[in-house]
């Protein structure tokens, strides 16, 4: 049995210091480790949050470092989405009574007084029907609730909830670190949010960027691509000739045009025209500034305008066209009568005169020149008739007769022979002959002028049709300058022309191409400077709609 001196030494001696000194350290490592594992479940929440992390799998993880100092059973987060508080988190997530997207009715909500007050609620679980919440409550077994607004930048946009099965005492440094804890996940859930929506806005702009069938990029200021829509990558990613890529070409031909320095040096939106593989685009650059007012990048867009192209040129061909039908109208109304007379009175006076009178010979000259000035008068107007191109059923050797008709003896007069090679087994195409016998005539006038400009003795046009492969094929040869390689492909394109202005306009082999593509064919050339030009036209017997 302890004395009472002994009972004393243990009660106010050294014995007693050492005992309060051991529980005052071990209170003192309890509520440190607790610290501890308070600022590892915010670091986490931190660390371990990102974009793809569902709100369930965030709660699982808080949950199982939460169970370390508090006993909790519950978690769950409810965020303001256009007015409606909505569920969009629960741990754990077996329950029937609570689903993913329900969203709070307001009218009695104990939820809705967290969010209208702006401040917690630490709620013990009543058999009352003072909350809608309270029912639920009691089937999930809860006795106590904590619920924490969710604040980013003073504006509530949700709240999050710790719900237990057995009531706790919890310290005001308790509720100190549950409200930095709901911060935390306020800042991350609402980062993520921002997120989504700045993904969701790209990937927008990305679809729309790509869906466009223009060509579209972005350069830096060194004229280097930086990205690109779906169009301009496979425009670039298709092989050019003599080793080099399109968005080699394309850029060379941007230098070239300085587009993307004057667009820098002039802070506004340039413009050019450029012409690539076949085909006439209109360029746009357009500077990119950042919030200093600086221009750190430029799109280019570009707008193939071909057909466009075409269309005008045939619009400007058709109008040149009517004027000259017009002023054939008039002059054949004026000669008409004339004629008439010549053609009449030559016929009289030819019946009067015996064949063996040296008169008749000059009198059936009157007569056959009359007719030939009848005939080309009547075709001047036919080919000159743009009223309205109607397709049917024709024979290309007719139209080659009528063109011949209209310019044949001017050919022979100018020293050229003009031999013609028909297939009399043609079939007939269906088309308009009026424009097939306009590109005819380009064909024929152009191997003109490239045999006038030639020094040769003979001088020589060979045109022939023939039947092959399911489409019919008109060729006009001749044996004049030639047309060098380099200029293959421009010489199709509005405008361009290597005879001087006072010859041509560089309209004729434009309009006949794209004559020859509306009626579903196409038109080949073969040339070798020196030896003389080919082109050949074939026309489908069936013709595709176009």
């Amino acid at each position: 049995m302890i004395d009472k001196k002994e009972m004393i030494d243990r009660l106010v001696g050294v014995e007693s210091s050492k005992m309060t000194y051991y529980t005052e350290l071990k209170n003192t490592i309890r509520e440190m480790e607790k610290k501890n594992i308070q600022l590892e479940i915010i670091n986490d929440v931190m660390k371990s949050f990102n974009i793809d992390m569902s709100m369930d799998v965030l709660l699982k993880n808080v949950l199982e470092k939460l169970k370390h100092i508090f006993p909790i059973d519950r978690l769950s987060l409810m965020h303001l989405n256009n007015g409606a508080l909505e569920i969009t988190g629960i741990y754990p997530t077996t329950s029937k009574y609570v689903r993913l997207g329900a969203k709070i009715a307001e009218d009695r909500s104990l939820y809705w007084r967290v969010v209208r007050e702006r401040k917690a609620e630490n709620y013990i679980v009543s058999k009352s029907d003072a909350y809608i919440e309270n029912r639920t409550f009691a089937k999930l077994g809860l006795k106590q609730v904590l619920i924490f607004p969710l604040f980013v930048k003073q504006k509530v946009i949700g709240l999050f909830s710790l719900a237990s099965e057995k009531t706790i005492a919890y310290s005001d440094q308790d509720i100190n670190f549950l409200q930095q804890l709901s911060d935390q996940i306020a800042v991350s859930t609402e980062n993520a949010r921002l997120y989504q929506e700045v993904l969701y806005v790209k990937n927008e702009w990305e679809k729309t960027f790509s869906a466009v069938d223009d060509y579209m990029f972005l350069v830096d200021l060194n004229g280097g691509l930086l990205r690109a829509n779906k169009a301009a990558r496979d425009f670039f990613a298709a092989p050019y000739e003599n080793g080099k890529t399109r968005k080699c070409i394309l850029f060379e031909e941007l230098e070239k045009a300085e587009l993307i320095d004057e667009c820098v040096r002039t802070r506004r939106t340039v413009s050019c025209e450029l012409f690539l593989e076949d085909k006439y685009f209109d360029v746009f650059a357009y500077p990119v500034f950042d919030e200093k007012d600086g221009i750190y990048s430029v799109i280019v867009y570009m707008k193939d305008v071909t057909s466009k192209r075409q269309y005008e040129v045939q619009l400007l061909q058709s109008g040149k066209l009517a004027a000259i039908g017009e002023l054939a109208a008039g002059v054949a109304h004026e000669l008409n009568n004339p004629l008439t007379a010549i053609l009449g009175n030559s016929q009289i006076l030819l019946r009067k005169v015996d064949e063996t009178d040296d008169t008749y010979f000059l009198l059936e000259d009157i007569y056959q020149c009359g007719r030939r000035c009848k005939n080309i008068i009547q075709n001047l107007l036919t080919f000159s008739r743009q009223d309205e191109y109607m397709f049917e059923k024709f024979s290309l050797n007719d139209a080659v007769e009528t063109v011949l008709g209209l310019i044949g003896y001017q050919l022979r007069q100018q020293q050229i022979r003009l031999a013609v090679e028909l297939d009399e087994t043609l079939p007939l195409i269906e088309g308009n002959a009026q424009q097939i016998e306009q590109v005819i005539i380009n064909l024929l006038i152009n191997a003109r002028d490239a045999l006038l400009e030639s020094d040769r003795a003979e001088k020589r046009i060979i045109i022939s049709t023939r039947h092959q492969d399911g489409f019919v094929q008109l060729t006009v040869e001749d044996n004049g300058t030639g047309i060098p390689e380099e200029l293959h492909h421009e010489i199709f394109h509005p405008f361009f022309t290597t005879k001087r202005a006072s010859k041509g306009t560089g309209l004729g082999l434009s309009v006949s191409h794209g004559i020859i593509e509306s009626h579903g064919g196409k038109i080949e050339l073969e040339s070798e400077v020196g030896k003389g030009s080919k082109f050949t036209i074939k026309l489908p017997v069936t013709r595709k709609e176009r």
